[in-house]
This record gives C-alpha cells, structure tokens and sequence, in this order.
C-alpha cells in the first residue's frame, strides 16, 4: 500500500469512528490552520538552512555543520510519537534510510519531544537514523514551520492521554508542520514538501527522485 492510501485510511477510519464533538473540534482546528497558513513565510527552495544544534535521543549534540561536512542532508519534522500520521511517515522514511545512505546523504528527523520521548520512539519504531529534539521548537520557529493548536483540543488531547508537558517539556500544545526539506552540501535548500495539512506527507519515492535530482 502506498503511503498517501495508508494515511487515508486512518483519517478515513477516524472521521467514520470518531465521536461527532471529537471530529468537529479536530476538523475545524485543521482546517482553520490550513487557510490561515502562509506558506511564503517558512523556508524556501534556494535559501540556506539555518545552522541548529539539537539534542539526539540519548543527549547527545548534533549540529547541522556535522551532519553537512559529510555532505547533502535530508531532514522531516514530524509532531510527535503520538500523532499517527506522524509514524506512518517515520516508517515510510526507514524504509528508504539505506537507500537515501547509499547516495552519501545523512537523514534526520526531528521534533519537539524531549530526547527520553524521542528515544522510545527510535526504540519502538527500530529507526535507523538519529531522532533530533527540537525542544521549544525554536528551530522549527526559525523555519517558519510551527502551528499553535488550538486551546479548544485540549480536553481531547486530555482524553487520549497525550500529556504534552511530559511529552515536550511545555503544555503549550505548539507543534510543528510536518515538514521535509532536502539540502546540498552547501547548505542551501533544493526541495522541500511543507503542507500544513499534517494528514499528508512526502511521498517516499518523491525523496528518492529529489535525492537522484541532485
């Protein structure tokens, strides 16, 4: 099954099984970000990557300038572990992580969960790639790339037990655009997928043409 269908059909499952005062918030939170996203004002295809110094999965300090010194580097923010659309995306990216090695392009992930999260995350998923915690989204911030959910999925979030102070370190509910951005050893941009319907995501083998375009 290609990735666009496997997202579909959890949203499809989700707006068939969800209780209708659950869709309603959740539906509208999407939607109202959607219009309201400017997509001018995050990073753009041509522009080079802000240098960032993040934490890995057991506290360890990675940098952009590490990662580039050994060439192009591939990078996705995802929301978090709790987020569906989210792993399916992650599964999707360790499918092709050794093909993506094999042409000498380094591939990270990233997202706001503390590294103790990002570390189950790597361990339940088996990644093969570092998990980078973007703690604050600060540097997500730089990109252009966060979107404020709405107080008003609180009470949800509450009910499904996603507990963001202890996930990220802040209950502020801030995450991320999903977002997949590909740079040259130079540092500058050449791709980038940035929706902020978070229900899509890049498809594996457009990476895959991405990276051979390069």
């Amino acid at each position: 099954m290609a990735q666009h269908a496997e997202l579909s059909a959890i949203l499809e499952h989700f707006e068939k099984n969800a209780p209708e005062p659950v869709l309603s918030v959740i539906t509208k939170a999407r939607n109202d970000f959607i219009e309201s996203f400017d997509p001018k004002a995050a990073i753009q295809v041509g522009e080079t990557l802000p240098e960032f110094r993040l934490s890995d999965a057991v506290g360890n300090e990675r940098s952009s300038a590490e990662f580039l010194a050994n060439g192009p580097l591939l990078i996705t923010f995802y929301r978090g572990e709790w987020c569906p659309f989210c792993n399916i995306a992650l599964v999707g990216f360790q499918k092709i992580v050794d093909e993506i090695r094999s042409k000498g392009i380094s591939f990270v992930a990233i997202s706001p969960e503390l590294p103790n999260q990002s570390l189950s995350t790597a361990e339940k998923h088996d990644l093969k790639f570092p998990v980078l915690s973007d703690v604050g989204n600060k540097y997500a911030k730089q990109l252009g790339i966060l979107f404020q959910q709405p107080d008003s999925l609180r009470p949800i979030f509450d009910k499904f037990g996603h507990r963001f102070a202890e996930r990220n370190g802040d209950d502020s509910l801030v995450v991320p655009v999903p977002a997949t951005i590909l740079i040259d050893e130079k540092g500058v941009v050449r791709n980038t997928f940035i929706d902020p319907d978070y229900t899509k995501r890049v498809e594996p083998a457009t990476v895959l043409e991405w990276i051979n375009g390069l």
